[in-house]
């Protein structure tokens, strides 16, 4: 892409290089928003149609103004699997409901009081610490996809699919230039996906891809759709998770301010940005698909390009949207091995964990200052370790606030408890 081809976000490419644009804005976010659903059990298709509605939505709510794609979160997989595991799946899409509504909440907050607030209760040292749970919590996920067959027992053959996904990622996102360098989820899936094929067809310990799905599927059709349930507990686990995706919000919209030139903090004002992704998640969940978020993937897209249009990237949402109703398309989806996501997954979950890293390194959190090698060793130990808190209601009812909601929480209250460090 040539790199002085620069439109702004009001401004719409000419047809013959609007439709390339907003291709390439799809190749960028599909690997990760394909990828959730699947990990967690919901539907690939749905998550393209509330990826690119929930994108439309966010559009019409910030007057079109920030070049920003939402898409499929991997903050909220633990919660995802956790709830799903003990409550059902409909129960998880009413957390991810209410979260989105938590977000128009602060949002609101915001608009009236600032964001002073929201810094003093959610310091770096708690952010950074936070996601690097998140990031770690969801590794033993990828090593056991990359590792184990269905049964669980170890295989090698599944090893070498994923060590041979994992390094094309791996080469594809740090040797390669241009547009290939923001694609390398993609690349790496069509490598595993190859090498799998290839390879079953030369030995039969290989042969795990089945076709038989995509025979069977029609052309058309709508998306899995599911209704929400709502349970408290459920609830307040997933609004606490979300603490730390506003926290991601706020950085992505602070990125792209600076990538464009705009300070969308002002126009049109980070209050509207946080309800348009906020309701993009509570849409996604009324239908049955993973919570949203603003992609960095796509942000990335934009800097590389220097295409800025807020058409390109709804060009991009409609795109998903076409490709929820090919079911032949879905099929496909599904036929990846989990060797070959396991083995994306095992940089991408990584790369979730250096985040919070490079968060803290770069907002210069000492840690020479007991004050914050105590919070961050306590958000490390609950968040990574498992930590849980666990009581019984009358009537059954229990209310559970474990992992990185626990460790969320912990983080907030002893950095509001503990003394500031003298000078």
């Amino acid at each position: 892409m040539s790199t002085h081809i620069s439109y702004m976000p009001e401004e719409r490419p000419p047809l013959k290089k609007w439709v390339p644009l907003s291709i390439q804005n799809v190749f960028a976010m599909f690997g990760a928003t394909i990828l959730v659903p699947i990990l967690v059990g919901l539907s690939p298709s749905t998550a393209l149609f509330t990826a690119g509605t929930g994108t439309l939505l966010y559009i019409l709510v910030t007057k079109a103004k920030v070049p920003i794609f939402l898409g499929s979160s991997f903050a909220f997989i633990p919660p995802l699997i956790a709830v799903s595991a003990s409550y059902g799946m409909p129960y998880a899409m009413g957390g991810a409901l209410a979260a989105g509504l938590f977000y128009c909440l602060i949002a609101g907050i915001i608009a009236f009081t600032g964001l002073a607030w929201l810094d003093r209760a959610l310091p770096p040292v708690v952010i950074g610490s936070v996601i690097v749970c998140i990031g770690l919590n969801l590794t033993p996920t990828a090593i056991g996809m990359a590792m184990n067959r269905p049964d669980g027992q170890y295989s090698l053959v599944y090893l070498s699919i994923a060590a041979v996904t994992l390094a094309a990622t791996v080469i594809t996102n740090t040797c390669f230039k241009g547009f290939f360098s923001i694609i390398p989820i993609l690349i790496g899936l069509i490598a595993g996906y190859l090498f799998t094929l290839i390879m079953g067809l030369l030995f039969p310990a290989y042969h795990i891809i089945n076709f038989d799905i995509i025979k069977d599927a029609a052309w058309f059709g709508f998306p899995v759709f599911q209704i929400p349930k709502f349970n408290g507990v459920v609830i307040l686990t997933f609004i606490i998770v979300s603490i730390a995706t506003i926290c991601e919000h706020l950085g992505d919209t602070l990125t792209i301010s600076k990538v464009v030139g705009r300070d969308f903090y002002k126009d049109p004002g980070v209050h509207k940005t946080l309800i348009g992704d906020g309701l993009a998640t509570s849409w996604a969940a009324f239908w049955g698909g993973p919570p949203n978020t603003t992609y960095g993937e796509n942000i990335a897209t934009a800097a590389l390009t220097r295409v800025y249009s807020v058409w390109v990237t709804g060009g991009a949402a409609v795109i998903a949207i076409v490709l929820s109703f090919l079911q032949k398309f879905s099929a496909l989806i599904q036929t990846i091995p989990t060797p070959v996501l396991g083995g994306i997954s095992m940089l991408l979950f990584g790369t979730i964990a250096s985040s919070g890293l490079r968060a803290i390194v770069e907002s210069g959190v000492d840690f020479k200052d007991k004050r914050n090698l105590t919070i961050a060793s306590v958000i490390l130990c609950v968040g990574i370790g498992g930590g849980k808190l666990a009581f019984e209601f009358t009537g059954g009812l229990q209310f559970q606030l474990a992992g990185v909601a626990l460790a969320t929480v912990a983080g907030i209250v002893l950095n509001l408890l503990l003394p500031k460090t003298k000078d």
